[in-house]
């Protein structure tokens, strides 16, 4: 049995620990708010938009318009990259190792369908995870969370557009969290490059469903020229906005568990803790009695 000053030492230690995951729940918790407050606000403006973009390309399709070269769709896709979202810390439960072995499974089951799957990767432990496995990696953005900015979204839509435009990428996919709930956080993979615009809105008229006609000014193209890049860099700033209320909700579910271990781990040290007292007074009870009998 471990002497008592140990027990009562790993006991301090333990409570210490607690400490610390309690305030850090805390301070996720307060950041899960703030995060959670801008992913509601923004999914309305990115819905709108991708339905404005649905709307334009269903009218370009039926007028005969030449596609967006961001909507051209390849034959033969050979190179594909992959935008991973990671978050730049730890101790945030399954939220890294979750997404980071979905990587895993499409570089198994779809790495021989092309010719090269390589990733960009925004986070430190997708970069890390990239580093260990010897991925190809063509971009590394370290630095977003904890700082984020519209900006940044788009500096990395600019930057896939470039790659698209020139053919040096034939699709772009995107990697990363979606938010649920504090508790749950589901993983999305979804197409950014070429864009494929949604079903256009319809709604219910008298004679059955109509699509509203619009005239547009600019032209359709203007529009959709200046709407696409616009919708990319908006979908990615959302998706941004995701992962980190993701991480917030995934490290506050987190340090709670913690915390809960921690108190149970600190009732049964202070149990045997007891048990190792009252064994070492009942000893020292004993020696006591067999001096006193030795005596007499």
């Amino acid at each position: 049995m471990a002497s008592l000053r140990a027990i009562r030492n790993r006991i301090k230690s333990v409570r210490n620990t607690q400490k610390i995951t309690k305030a850090m729940k805390l301070v996720a918790a307060a950041k899960l708010r703030r995060a959670q407050d801008a992913v509601v606000r923004t999914r309305p403006y990115a819905q709108a938009l991708d339905e404005l973009l649905g709307s334009l390309a269903g009218a370009r399709a039926a007028a005969e318009i030449p596609p967006h070269p961001l909507m051209e769709v390849r034959e033969t896709p050979r190179r594909i990259e992959v935008v991973l979202l990671t978050s730049d810390r730890g101790l945030c439960g399954g939220f890294n190792s979750n997404i980071i072995r979905r990587a895993q499974r499409l570089l198994v089951e779809e790495g021989d369908k092309y010719e090269a799957i390589q990733f960009s990767t925004i986070g430190r432990r997708g970069r890390d995870f990239a580093k260990r496995r010897g991925i190809e990696t063509r971009k590394d953005y370290v630095g977003f969370f904890g700082r984020l900015r519209y900006a940044m979204a788009k500096e990395v839509a600019d930057d896939l557009i470039v790659e698209f435009r020139e053919r040096k990428l034939d699709a772009v996919h995107l990697l990363y969290n979606q938010f649920k709930s504090a508790m749950s956080q589901a993983i999305t993979f979804t197409q950014l490059l070429p864009i494929v615009a949604p079903p256009s809105a319809k709604r219910e008229g008298e004679g059955g469903f109509i699509t509203p006609e619009h005239l547009y000014e600019p032209s359709r193209p203007q529009l959709l020229e200046s709407l696409i890049p616009r919708q990319l860099a908006m979908s990615i700033w959302r998706a941004l906005l995701e992962s980190e209320a993701s991480e917030h909700g995934a490290r506050m579910t987190a340090m709670d568990s913690a915390t809960k271990n921690a108190n149970e781990m600190i009732g049964r040290l202070s149990l045997e803790y007891n048990r190792a007292r009252q064994a070492s007074i009942t000893k020292e009870l004993m020696e006591i009695v067999s001096g006193a009998e030795a005596l007499k």
